[in-house]
Formats: structure tokens, sequence, C-alpha cells
């Protein structure tokens, strides 16, 4: 019989507006969007305080500040976060080398064998906490339970800075009074569709035989049917590649002229080599995405003979793709990705391609 897994996941606390607010005391208690501006842009973190008012990552400016007149905004300092996030995870790494970030604020960990301390998943959990809130001054909250799925969806459960355990024992009773809307992978469209069928809570979607999940909702069907009863096999998995790294900027003001693009351009590709320097990979295809005022969007891209090994060749391939666009309208953002890569320590062989 398999031993049953001891799955931690730590989220922190409101992280880029935490730490905005930790090195800036002047913002503390106040509400504060970190990305956009006043009138452009959206939002990439609200602090706890901007979110009593219903402002949410992803909004837009416009509508943060109607929500929110007194929102401060604040510009992102990944640099700044990616040193906290770094911090962190030494932390984790100390009870186990079973770490698979999400991203720069979240992360699961496999404790069913640790490193060190009890081999409890809950008193580590609570000894994590304790360490982060020690080291960097900034709140986590945790979710325990033996599967990947039910640590996600307990993180969320008592936050901020809180920690909820689901064991094997209460599993299926708190799956059933789960609202679907809050099941980690179900999206918004996904739970209003759900909704409209009359499924509103986990106990609803179990009642719905696998065949029928799967014609509604294709692959995923598998995945809720197998969620509503507790079942997820996914492991941790600590080697998860980049497959692109990108920047890209929204204007203030909308952009019509090709040399105001291009010196934006110029800024945008700086970001992204620094990005790409730091990521140890070898890129083919570079591409150039810019949104009109009225949010169409569009995508170009261009695929070399090779790598982008120089910072010269990135800019010259964005002016060529820039220059080769016919803009119609006012432009509100521009953005650079640089993809098809792989990392240096792999020896594969290349498949040439041509360029266009």
């Amino acid at each position: 019989m398999n031993k049953i897994r001891k799955i931690i996941h730590i989220d922190m606390d409101a992280f880029y507006a935490s730490v905005e607010q930790l090195d800036n005391p002047e913002l503390k208690g106040k509400p504060v969007a970190v990305g956009g501006s006043r009138e452009r842009g959206v939002v990439a973190a609200a602090s706890y305080e901007a979110r009593k008012y219903g402002v949410r990552s992803a909004m837009s400016s416009k509508v943060a500040k109607r929500k929110c007149p007194d929102l401060i905004f604040v510009k992102p300092r990944f640099s700044r976060y990616k040193e906290i996030s770094n911090q962190i995870r030494e932390v984790f790494f100390e009870y186990t080398d079973l770490v698979e970030p999400l991203s720069l604020d979240e992360a699961y960990l496999d404790v069913t064998y640790v490193k060190k301390g009890k081999p409890s998943a809950t008193l580590i959990a609570q000894e994590i906490r304790k360490r982060i809130l020690e080291e960097t001054k900034l709140t986590a909250s945790a979710g325990v339970s033996y599967n990947k799925f039910l640590a996600k969806v307990a993180s969320d459960v008592n936050k901020p800075n809180g920690i909820f355990v689901v064991t094997p024992k209460n599993a299926q009773d708190f799956i059933d009074n789960l609202e679907v809307r809050k099941f980690f992978g179900i999206g918004k469209v996904t739970a209003e569709k759900l909704n409209k069928m009359g499924i509103w809570f986990g106990r609803d979607l179990k009642q719905i035989d696998r065949f029928e999940l799967v014609r509604l909702f294709g692959k995923s069907g598998n995945y809720y049917y197998e969620i509503s009863r507790g079942e997820d096999l996914r492991p941790v998995q600590p080697f998860r590649e980049r497959k692109s790294v990108g920047a890209e900027q929204t204007f203030f003001t909308d952009l019509f002229t090709e040399n105001d693009l291009e010196s934006e351009l110029l800024g945008i590709a700086d970001i992204l080599w620094e990005r790409y320097e730091r990521s140890n990979a070898k890129a083919r295809t570079l591409t150039l995405k810019y949104k009109y005022a009225d949010f169409e969007q569009h995508t170009r891209s261009k695929t070399i003979t090779g790598w982008v090994t120089g910072k010269n060749e990135l800019i010259e391939g964005a002016k060529d793709l820039l220059h080769s666009e016919t803009f119609i309208k006012g432009i509100r953002l521009l953005g650079l990705t640089l993809s098809n890569f792989q990392h240096e320590e792999k020896n594969e062989p290349v498949q040439l391609t041509i360029d266009f």
C-alpha cells in the first residue's frame, strides 16, 4: 500500500503589496495597488486594505480607482520580490527537497519524508510560517493535506496569516461543503456553467458521473470527477522549466507614431534582456505583442536559425517585427517575449528553422 502523502501549500499574503508596505512604512495600513496607474494599466496585486473595497489583481486601474478613491499605486519591483522569494525558498529546502514553486509567492512542499523536525506536516507548516515571519517580517498562509488539490484549497480558508488542515478522515465532508467556485482548477466561467446546472457545492458535483462530465467539459471533466472525491495523484514536481520569458508595458496615453513605439520598445527590450540572461536559456523565437486602445490584441513572431545571443540581436529583431506592422489605431500596450528555448545544461539536437 502506498504511503499517504503529506503536502503543504504555502501562499504568501498579498505578497507584492506586503513587500511594498514593509519597505515603505508610510504605506502600512493603507490601500495599495502594485502595478498600473491612476488612469491606465492593470493591478498586479492589492493589499488587504484595498481588497476590502473590492480591488483585485487583474482589475483595470480605472475600475480599481473607482472602487477605492484613496488607492495608492506603486510601481512593481520584481527584483526585490525575487530576492525575498529566494529567501523564503531557502527555508523550504531546509525541510524537503521536493519544492514546486508556482510563482514567486506560493509553492507546494512534499514533506512525506522530512529532512528535519517532527514528521508532522501540520507542525512543519506552522514552523515554516514562523520562520518566514521571523526572517522576512511577512506573513504566509498554509494548507495541509494528502494531495495538492486539497492543500491548495485549504491554504485559502484561513487567509491571511492562517493555516487549515484537511485530513483523509474529514476530506470528503470538506469537499462536499465546498462551493465549486472555490475549487482550484474551476474558473469563473466553468463555475457559472455548473451553477446553471444546479451544481453549487462539491456534493452536487459528486453526483455527476465521469462520462457526463467529460462530455460537458472535455478532459477537464476527468479532473472534476476525481477532485470531487478527494482524488489527486499529481506529485510535487521540483524541476519545472520556464517555457518563455517576457516583458510588456501599458502606456499612460495611447501611442500613434512608430518613433514613439520604437522608443518604448527599446526600454521593454532592456528589461527582457535582463530577464533572459537570468533564465540561463537559449531562445529561438521572438514575439511582439501589441494592444490597441479598444483592447484588440495582435502578435507577430519570428524564429531564427540558432539562438538569440546578444542584446543588439534582440533589439534589431524587435524593431524588424515592429516596422513590419501597420498600426491603424492608437497603441496602449507593447510586449516582447522570447520562447522556444531550452536550458544550457541540455545537449539536445537542434532543429534548424527558416527565417521569415
